[in-house]
């Protein structure tokens, strides 16, 4: 649905007071593949895995092993966050590529979700009486 004319017309001027009052943030969210976002938190991911290695090796070679056990615990969460992001680049996550249509599109579509199912098993148990 399209919108009005003074709708658009409020759009506008809540973009430009966004671009006025943070430019770089306004930047940042205006990127239309959200692909290039999951690239970033990869990198991320990655130097924070690495990080781990360091704080891990560290706390094996001097024997402090609450050091060793964050290094673990760091390189874990930067391992699950990095594993997350890559899958949702992907398409395979939450949320799906840009014009990509595949299998689980049309599975998805052709299966009715756990709600659907469980109001036609109500609707059902009401007839049955």
């Amino acid at each position: 649905m399209p919108l009005s004319e003074h709708e658009q017309r409020l759009l506008d001027q809540i973009e430009q007071a966004l671009y006025a009052e943070d430019p770089k943030w306004a930047n940042t969210v205006r990127i239309s593949d959200p692909r290039n976002h999951y690239k970033r938190r990869l990198v991320k991911a990655s130097i924070g895995f690495v990080l781990g290695v360091v704080l891990l090796m560290v706390g094996v070679v001097a024997p402090i092993i609450p050091l060793g056990v964050g290094g673990f615990v760091v390189m874990l969460a930067a391992c699950l966050w990095g594993l997350s992001s890559w899958k949702r680049m992907n398409g395979f996550g939450g949320e799906a590529r840009p014009g990509a249509t595949g299998k689980q599109d049309r599975r998805r579509a052709a299966r009715p979700g756990f709600m659907e199912r469980m109001e036609e098993r109500w609707r059902r148990r009401g007839e049955e009486r």
